[in-house]
């Protein structure tokens, strides 16, 4: 993926699809969306009295899976209010020790809130999901997980850092490193046309576990479509992290979150590719603003 600090988001061999897809409310034009066709690029403009729903922590998934039901059945423009635990489902409790990473259920990671049916949605579409608000819980974790990351053999043994939330604007490595919070969904994809369940932990090409920091509030993010209504399902998020995950961990929490939800017909990126375009501002300007500590090793 290469994710440009601004600019359009492009549509497979066809116009700018940036340029397509925002019109929200332009010329006052808004159409009704079911039984009707729509040429290709056009936008399902959301109706007049546009509804919230909420999605509790007792709607959840650990598998991607086109057979399960729908939790919401919204309409474009509708505003989806999330409430997510962190990626163990509660397994691993502030104060855990480290010992505790080694008995996880994998099986039950990755609780995603969803899955949510967008009418109007169908395959070769593509679904646009506005970030409005992120808002993380009390607490987070960061951890080394045995045998897990980039440097596995390096670090054999577990380790878990807990770290204080709430309202805070920072989360404290130590008393002269501080992180600044910038939360985002670790996962956010739809159920693919192929038989699930299939595993949150590896991106699909509906997108899914992507880990892209960038997707903070005020972006929009364009998934492809391949089954009717899309099947949208978010969780697995973090207050911060970096490029990346390493360790295989950012900083880990619950989350309460609101998308609102669009569709572009005939709008759908490539399977294996996702769009996404930011506010026109600096992609990290707390952390440009404070400076970096950095720490480096060299091998052999």
């Amino acid at each position: 993926m290469v994710a440009a600090r601004r600019g359009p988001v492009h549509r497979r061999g066809a116009q700018d699809l940036g340029r397509e897809i925002r019109q929200e409310g332009a010329a006052g034009e808004r159409r009704a969306h079911q039984g009707r066709r729509y040429p290709s690029g056009a936008q399902v403009s959301a109706r007049v009295g546009v509804r919230e729903h909420r999605i509790g922590r007792d709607k959840f998934h650990h598998k991607w899976d086109n057979s399960l039901e729908p939790v919401a059945v919204i309409d474009p423009g509708d505003v989806v209010h999330f409430e997510t635990e962190e990626v163990t489902a509660g397994q691993l409790q502030k104060g855990d020790p480290a010992s505790r990473l080694g008995t996880l259920d994998f099986d039950r990671l990755y609780p995603l809130g969803g899955p949510v049916f967008v009418r109007g949605a169908e395959p070769g579409d593509a679904l646009e999901v506005e970030i409005l608000e992120l808002k993380p819980g009390s607490w987070g974790w960061s951890a080394i997980l045995p045998g897990l990351g980039l440097l596995a053999s390096d670090f054999p043994d577990p380790y878990v850092r807990y770290f204080d939330l709430g309202d805070r604007t920072s989360a404290e490595l130590r008393h002269d490193v501080h992180i600044p919070i910038a939360p985002f969904c670790g996962t956010m994809g739809v159920a693919t046309d192929e038989a699930g369940p299939i595993a949150v932990l590896p991106p699909t090409k509906g997108a899914g576990n992507v880990d892209t920091r960038h997707l903070t509030a005020g972006t929009k993010l364009y998934l492809p479509v391949f089954v009717p209504g899309g099947l949208f399902s978010a969780g697995d998020c973090h207050a911060a992290q970096g490029d990346g995950e390493v360790c295989v961990t950012g900083i880990e929490c619950p989350m309460t979150f609101s998308l609102r939800f669009g569709v572009v017909k005939g709008g759908s990126p490539r399977p294996w590719s996702y769009h996404f375009v930011t506010p026109a501002a600096p992609l990290q300007p707390r952390s440009d603003a404070a400076g970096y500590h950095s720490v480096c090793a060299l091998g052999p």
